[in-house]
């Protein structure tokens, strides 16, 4: 087991810990079908009321009846498909991309961490001895000096 297995297995019991209620993807994934259903159904709508405006150019109370209830209902559903379809497409990549940042922060972390190891030369047996507290030192009995004579007067 690699030292990067070890570091996800820590993460995991860590976040097991946490004892936290994570939501899963269905939901996101039914809203994103949803904002693909709608917008495809909107372009569908928008267009057979634009076909049917079309085919009525003598009769103008017909072709508002088929712009409010086919282009302007199917614009509504491409405004919503689409919104749907952006914000769970966008939650998505950001999810994903705020891991990746994660992790390779952990790592340039570690990088520097290493660097710093080897710039100080420690290694594993001289980080522990440098970090073990150090004894008292034991104080010497030194007599104190004493100044020199000042010079005779002349």
């Amino acid at each position: 087991m690699n030292e990067n297995d070890i570091r996800i297995d820590q993460f995991k019991s860590e976040i097991d810990g946490l004892k936290l209620k994570g939501s899963s993807s269905e939901g996101e994934k039914r809203l994103l079908v949803l904002g693909v259903v709608l917008l495809v159904a909107g372009v569908l709508l928008a267009l057979f009321g634009a076909i049917e405006v079309g085919q009525y150019p003598d009769s103008p109370a017909d072709q508002r009846a088929y712009m409010a209830q086919g282009s302007f209902l199917g614009l509504a559903l491409i405004i919503a498909g689409a919104a749907l379809f952006v914000r769970f497409s966008l939650a998505r990549y950001l999810r994903f991309w705020m891991i990746r940042m994660t992790y390779e922060s952990r790592a340039n972390t570690d990088r520097v961490v290493d660097a710093i190891e080897r710039a100080a030369g420690l290694d594993d047996a001289s980080y522990a001895a440098a970090t073990q507290p150090a004894t008292q030192p034991t104080v010497e009995a030194v007599a104190p000096q004493q100044p020199p004579p000042p010079p005779p007067f002349q």
